[in-house]
């Protein structure tokens, strides 16, 4: 599968959703619950469909102050890993 544009819209996929919060935030996917946490956490926390792949980086960039490449190469691998489990759509 391709790994999400710049332009794309990473969101969470049908059926998936938040569940609790802070250290104890899960996510409730179809098959379960996925303990999400650190920069994963922060990384789905703006799929949101209304955040591009590209504002997505710029934020966690700003956030780590971490190399802006380094975040999009491991963004973008995240995301292609969830997207194969139909955790997110971009």
């Amino acid at each position: 599968m391709p790994r999400p544009e710049d332009s794309s819209l990473p969101r969470l996929a049908p059926g998936c959703r938040w569940s609790g919060d802070g250290e104890n935030r899960m996510l409730l996917i179809p098959e379960g619950a996925m303990r999400v946490q650190g920069t994963g956490q922060a990384v789905l926390e703006f799929c949101d469909g209304q955040h591009t792949f590209q504002q997505i980086v710029d934020k966690l960039q700003s956030r780590y102050d971490a190399d802006a490449d380094k975040i999009r190469e491991d963004a973008a691998k995240f995301l292609e890993r969830l997207r194969e489990k139909r955790v997110v759509d971009f």
